[in-house]
């Protein structure tokens, strides 16, 4: 796979930075479900179709979709990940989750998420990943030192918790209560 150049990089992090969190910083509105039209997200942010749709293709962990709507336009938004403060609705349906899903985090939250579990805080929801090796590289994004969990992803759904998987196949959910918790692995 081609990686993204530094500056690629960059722009895929302002891209983030406005379908996720701050549509406004950058005068555009995302629609009820997140998706905002290209020709708009390529004006505000001053770049050429070729550049968003290489990040779109070569980002590491296809943060973004892609799609025309029955008006013919093309609109992008961000696979999830959304702040609390955009409203948007990604309309996920529901979904069978496997029965185990994990979260990697930096071990200095190890004590809060025992006590407290797994909560979205400023994001809509919490983030699961199918295996140990992406939930490492995304504790890894914060600290070296990183705590994976192992979610008991079916006992929750048989429970009644509702899973939704985003396009890039992250698992979502509103909470992972503490009970559903177990270390997986830690890295020293």
């Amino acid at each position: 796979m081609t990686e993204l150049s530094r500056d690629q990089v960059r722009l895929s992090r302002r891209m983030s930075l406005v379908l996720r969190h701050r549509p406004e910083a950058a005068g555009l509105t995302l629609d009820a479900n997140g998706w905002v039209p290209i020709a708009d997200l390529l004006a505000a942010l001053r770049i050429s179709r070729a550049e968003l749709d290489h990040v779109v293709a070569f980002n590491d962990k296809s943060r973004f979709a892609v799609a025309t709507g029955a008006d013919g336009v093309d609109r992008i938004r961000a696979s999830q990940g959304h702040s609390r403060r955009v409203a948007v609705d990604l309309d996920l349906p529901p979904a069978e989750p496997p029965a185990v899903l994990y979260h990697g985090t930096p071990r200095d939250n190890l004590a809060a998420i025992r006590r407290d579990g797994l909560r979205p805080r400023s994001r809509h929801h919490v983030h699961l990943s199918a295996d140990v090796p992406t939930a490492l590289t995304i504790g890894r994004r914060r600290s070296a030192d990183v705590v994976v969990f192992a979610v008991a992803a079916g006992v929750m759904a048989a429970e009644g918790h509702v899973f939704h998987r985003s396009a890039n196949g992250v698992w979502l959910t509103a909470v992972v209560p503490p009970q559903h918790l177990s270390v997986k692995r830690t890295n020293p």
